[in-house]
């Protein structure tokens, strides 16, 4: 049987093109569909790209025709969390419609395989902190609802036709890889390991940290950092799964342990040998003080063994690819 493609929306991205990258090393045949709104061409190398928006049904439907597409890994959307708030219509409609329009198109072509971009801003404000994957659901904001939707449309989607998924809820997703062939390179970024990347090599005077007083042990948010490169392993883990049969399901994408924004703040001092300067800021409304993974779960279904969980390594190759986009910037 001649070999199948995946389609990855928005595969010209932080995530996707990682993702890209894990499955060309694999022998996949990848197809890029991606507006180029965030993501870089340079970033995928020879690898064919569609310049076009996922809510483009003709033009998806053509995409799976052409390239005898069997899997989407659909990573395309706005993730701005402020944005969503001050925009919630841009998220109802490029991350929800857009959706839709993108599953209904596949549903018409027989895709047997999805691989969905969810966010851990589908759980909340939890009282723990931890978050695991039948914790109630209660996001706070347009863009943690506008994923969820498309969750239940997914869901809802499998029940109803073969189409099998996995839905990975990413915690906060940082590094770049190893190898420095590509990064984070998002313009106007608001990750904190991004900003703080950028302040040490000198593209931004200062950078602000929103909240110093939460019931934390120094006062500072606690997140789960995720290396990219792990991150992106759980996807190529993820398309093993399914097409071994594996039943739809919902993974969270996490490490099950997390840092505090001055111990991430101490870490890029410390490896960057940069003093930085931090300007301390309230809290931002909505900013649970902890969001922790509890991560057992993708290690039992997937077989997933991070190999990058330590937080040196995610700011020693965060700070590579800055230093190498000040020489060649994209």
């Amino acid at each position: 049987m001649d070999q199948k493609t995946v389609l990855v929306t928005g595969g010209a991205g932080y995530i996707g093109s990682h993702v890209v990258l894990q499955l060309r090393a694999r022998g996949e045949r990848v197809v890029v569909l991606d507006n180029l709104g965030t993501g870089f061409r340079q970033a995928l190398g020879d690898v064919p790209l569609v310049v076009g928006n996922v809510g483009d049904a003709a033009l998806v439907a053509g995409v799976l025709r052409e390239h005898d597409v069997d899997t989407v890994m659909h990573f395309a959307a706005h993730t701005i969390v402020p944005e969503s708030v001050r925009d919630p219509l841009k998220y109802y409609g490029n991350n929800t419609c857009s959706t839709r329009s993108l599953l209904q198109t596949c549903s018409e072509h027989g895709i047997q395989h999805f691989v969905f971009s969810s966010t851990a801003a589908v759980y909340g404000i939890l009282d723990s902190g931890y978050a695991a994957e039948d914790t109630p659901t209660a996001p706070i904001n347009p863009y943690g609802t506008s994923k969820l939707m498309s969750e239940w449309m997914l869901r809802d989607l499998s029940l109803a036709t073969p189409l099998r998924h996995v839905v990975l809820r990413y915690f906060n997703v940082a590094g770049s890889d190893t190898g420095g062939r590509i990064g984070q390179s998002t313009r106007s970024a608001t990750l904190l390991m991004k900003v703080a990347a950028e302040h040490a090599v000198g593209k931004r005077p200062h950078l602000s940290v929103y909240g110093t007083d939460y019931p934390t042990p120094d006062g500072t948010g606690v997140r789960d950092y995720i290396h990219v490169q792990d991150l992106a392993t759980a996807h190529v883990d993820a398309l093993a799964y399914l097409r071994a049969g594996g039943p739809s399901t919902t993974l969270n994408c996490g490490y099950g342990h997390g840092y505090s924004v001055r111990q991430v703040l101490d870490a890029v001092e410390r490896i960057s040998g940069q003093k930085l300067v931090v300007r301390e800021e309230p809290r931002r409304e909505g900013d649970p003080p902890v969001l922790v993974a509890r991560a057992d779960r993708i290690k039992s279904v997937l077989g997933w063994t991070p190999r990058l969980d330590d937080l040196d390594t995610i700011v020693r190759t965060s700070l590579e690819w800055e230093r190498k986009l000040l020489q060649s910037p994209w």
